[in-house]
């Protein structure tokens, strides 16, 4: 064998953040724990974190570890949370919720309802107080038998030991035999980067939602959230923006196009999200705002 050429790096001597990269870079694809809590106050906080997996049957055990904020060692909300009410529900996330569970992930300030942000929906949990996801093929109801600090500064993990006390399945991703058919619940994956993999389909990759704070989904006007066209992840994607186009830009933008014109002038509504769909799709997202504020 020919000798390969390797970097090889001293962890003691690397910066926290590339040692991060290179991690989360070589280990996966890691599982999603979509992880809800509750301040003190009792409101809501919906985060996900991809350092997660299960670790025992009997008792049930998850962990998941939200990690020190790299750029101050600052603790995020979830953890925070985590501390005074002692209890959460991990949502495992699918494909159809994959871009609203990424706009949740945006650093949005303490007290902010990230299920509004994202569009998700509360469905009051039976045993412990933090909301599950309704949107979610399974549902783990917890309670957090220990937190493991790894160090204090930037970048470092907190274990969050959690026992699962009770579980919920959507009946529609099981098998004949009652147990979850692998294809059907249609799980995503974290890699590194922007990237995820969906586990019956491959890689695929979802911008961060970390440097702007993105609009929400709680912020597109009724009519487009209500559509009967777009999706829980185009509602994401719109979401994520963090302004929207003027509706000078908008106008401009449609009178170049013959068709958007046209379905514009006939107030063509499903048309219309048909369209900005496809412009979603190509990853024109800004394109498919001013497609959509047109038609007002």
């Amino acid at each position: 064998m020919k000798n390969q050429r390797m970097l090889s790096i001293d962890s003691k001597e690397s910066p926290s953040g590339a040692l991060y990269r290179y991690l989360s870079g070589a280990v996966g694809p890691r599982p999603i724990a979509f992880a809800s809590t509750l301040d003190v106050e009792g409101r809501p906080n919906l985060a996900p974190f991809s350092f997660f997996n299960v670790f025992s049957a009997n008792p049930p055990i998850l962990v998941f570890s939200p990690v020190r904020r790299g750029k101050d060692g600052s603790l995020k909300h979830t953890l925070l949370n985590l501390k005074t009410v002692k209890e959460c529900v991990i949502n495992i996330v699918d494909y159809k919720m994959v871009q609203q569970m990424s706009l949740s992930s945006t650093d949005y300030a303490e007290g902010v309802n990230e299920f509004e942000k994202s569009g998700l929906s509360m469905q009051p949990s039976d045993l412990v107080k933090p909301f599950r996801v309704a949107e979610s093929p399974v549902q783990f109801e917890c309670k957090v038998n220990e937190i493991i600090e790894l160090g204090q500064e930037g970048g470092a993990g907190n274990l969050v030991v959690c026992e699962v006390i009770k579980t919920h399945i959507k009946e529609e991703i099981l098998d004949e035999e009652g147990y979850i058919d692998q294809v059907k619940i249609d799980q995503v994956a974290r890699m590194g980067g922007n990237w995820y993999t969906r586990a019956k389909d491959g890689m695929f990759e979802v911008p961060k939602p970390i440097a702007t704070l993105g609009i929400g989904v709680d912020a597109i006007p009724k009519e487009i959230r209500q559509s009967v066209i777009l999706t829980g992840n185009d509602l994401g994607k719109l979401g994520n923006v963090e302004e929207l186009p003027s509706l000078e830009e908008s106008k401009l933008y449609v009178s170049e196009d013959d068709l958007f014109t046209e379905i514009i002038a006939a107030k063509e509504t499903e048309a219309i999200h048909k369209q900005a769909q496809l412009l979603l799709d190509k990853g024109k997202v800004i394109e498919a705002w001013k497609l959509l504020l047109a038609n007002y």
